[in-house]
């Protein structure tokens, strides 16, 4: 394929563009400064739970005041998993904090080749409201021109304010449903990871 069949690249969050660093070592430390003592498979396992509830409700951190009863509603989770009394409202700034997220290697390298090359681009990705304030904390805010959620709708809506045609973007992703969404708002597909994904591309 060629780079000049292109105007745009849009582009899922979590797994693609952004990776989490390992949430354990340092949920560890904060419990145990409120008196917890707890394994790293035991904090694990809790912190799986926390995803597990975390994902399909994502979209309803819309903004300060969802997303504040969003992270409270979580870290409620990972705490009644791991066993602990505490209330969430004690640890979720604590519990927030340990969630660091970096660019997946090879990200900013593709991101910076795609931008020379004069393409929109634009993340696609099932996040809360929060995900810029990622973008920008592992420094891949700068090449994006919009931040928007996967369906096809938004999909749309990425290509509008990118003012470009379906046939005309691409979406990179790493799970079926930014396949599905893509496709079925006629953008072309490739799947994740970003760093590879463009190879042999003219």
């Amino acid at each position: 394929m060629r780079f000049a069949e292109l105007d745009a690249v849009t582009v899922d969050g979590y797994g693609t563009l952004l990776q989490l660093v390992d949430p354990v070592p340092p949920l560890r430390r904060a419990l145990a400064g409120r008196g917890i003592e707890a394994g790293d498979d035991e904090i694990g396992a809790a912190f799986r739970a926390e995803v597990a509830h975390y994902r399909p409700r994502a979209v309803d951190g819309r903004d300060a005041a969802t997303l504040a009863a969003l992270r409270a509603d979580c870290t409620g989770v990972f705490l009644e998993s791991l066993g602990s009394a505490l209330e969430p409202g004690e640890f979720v700034e604590d519990f927030i904090g340990s969630l660091v997220f970096e660019a997946v290697p090879g990200a900013r390298e593709v991101l910076e080749t795609l931008s020379l090359r004069g393409l929109r681009l634009a993340v696609v990705a099932n996040w809360d409201c929060a995900l810029p304030g990622h973008l920008a904390a592992a420094g891949l805010d700068r090449w994006f021109d919009t931040v928007v959620k996967p369906d096809p709708a938004i999909f749309e809506l990425a290509l509008a304010e990118l003012d470009v045609e379906p046939i005309r973007a691409l979406h990179v992703g790493d799970e079926p449903i930014d396949e599905q969404g893509a496709l079925a708002a006629g953008l072309r597909f490739l799947p994740a990871p970003l760093a590879t994904a463009f190879e042999g591309w003219e």
